[in-house]
């Protein structure tokens, strides 16, 4: 089910033709300025779970990374590239799709101790404002929610490119991050080291690894 409109199903289109630029214009806009070759992308989309990730990494005791990510989500994707202030997008995540790679670990990040995912099956991030960062870098603000508590976060989003793939679908990749502060969700189960550390650590780097397929509405 696509969140954003109803009965979406990828779009098999021509590949857009990118205007041209004068041969003495700069290759790349400046900060503040989109790219006019983006402009052909403005549309509806939505990530394929298959060549995406949606992620996040937790320095763990202190020593060492564990790093995990949601397997099933839904995703309503509008980017505009003639004015990215127009952009939005909104991810439903099930919380117990979570998959670090170790069951017994997995089981508890999906207990009672940190996402209850039998109490709050989803996680959802909804945006509130797109700007242009610089070139090909867009800064994504929005509300995260999380065990029903919500709370802005930013995320720093690059283009990557836009192909046309074999089987005619118009793919578009973006890499986003952003770190927040877990306990601010109501996540603040922790153990402590005898060193006198957190087992966990309470920052906790989101990473959006996004490609993302362009949708015909209908209906």
């Amino acid at each position: 089910m696509n969140l954003f409109t109803r009965g979406a199903s990828p779009r098999r289109p021509a590949p857009p033709t990118a205007p041209q630029r004068p041969a003495d214009s700069p290759a790349r806009p400046s900060a503040g300025l989109p790219n006019p070759a983006l402009a052909a992308l403005t549309g509806d989309w939505m990530i394929d779970p298959a060549h995406s990730r949606i992620g996040f990494s937790v320095r763990h005791a202190l020593v060492t990374t564990v790093r995990g990510a949601f397997t099933e989500y839904q995703s309503r994707l509008y980017f505009d590239g003639r004015n990215p202030a127009r952009s939005r997008a909104e991810i439903v995540l099930s919380t117990a799709s979570v998959d670090t790679g170790v069951e017994q670990r997995d089981a508890h990040l999906t207990g009672r101790d940190f996402l209850d995912s039998a109490t709050y099956p989803r996680m959802r991030f909804t945006s509130t404002a797109v700007q242009l960062a610089g070139p090909d870098v867009y800064r994504m603000t929005g509300d995260l929610t999380i065990k029903e508590t919500t709370r802005p976060v930013a995320l720093e989003l690059t283009y990557i490119g836009h192909v046309t793939d074999p089987f005619g679908y118009e793919r578009a990749g973006f890499d986003g991050t952003t770190t927040i502060d877990r306990s601010e969700w109501g996540l603040t189960y922790n153990a402590r080291l005898a060193e006198g550390g957190a087992m966990v650590s309470e920052k906790v780097r989101l990473q959006f690894d996004i490609a993302a397929i362009r949708t015909t509405p209908m209906g």
